[in-house]
């Protein structure tokens, strides 16, 4: 009877063990998961921008900078052109497209066929 008893405790210690095993390896895999979205979820867009002057790229910098969804962004004056790196859950080409436009600038979506202006 008693060594029923301890094959029996051996079994649920490593019943837990297995479980404990799964858990751990269901959490990494949900992590690894949610990553891959975080990552995939960023976009990069290049505006053609109708700047002429420091002020101007200062201005792009300053305010576009703050848009809801941008990561990271480079202004180049030389090129007339701005590069946004943004969250598609957060923002769209259209949003920041239009919030370059308020400030006073025509803006273009640089693309390697044709530009859409707006």
């Amino acid at each position: 009877m008693k060594s029923v008893y301890l094959l029996n405790t051996k079994l649920e210690a490593m019943n837990v063990k297995i479980f404990v095993i799964s858990f751990i390896l269901m959490l990494s895999a949900g992590f690894t998961l949610n990553a891959q979205n975080v990552k995939t979820d960023k976009e990069t867009v290049v505006f053609e921008v109708s700047m002429t002057c420091e002020n101007c790229q200062k201005r792009i910098e300053k305010n576009i900078a703050f848009e809801k969804g941008v990561t990271d962004m480079k202004v180049n004056l030389e090129n007339k052109t701005v590069t946004i790196v943004f969250k598609k859950s957060q923002t769209t080409v259209e949003k920041l497209q239009e919030a370059i436009k308020k400030l006073g600038y025509e803006v273009t979506v640089k693309t390697d066929k044709k530009e859409t202006k707006k």
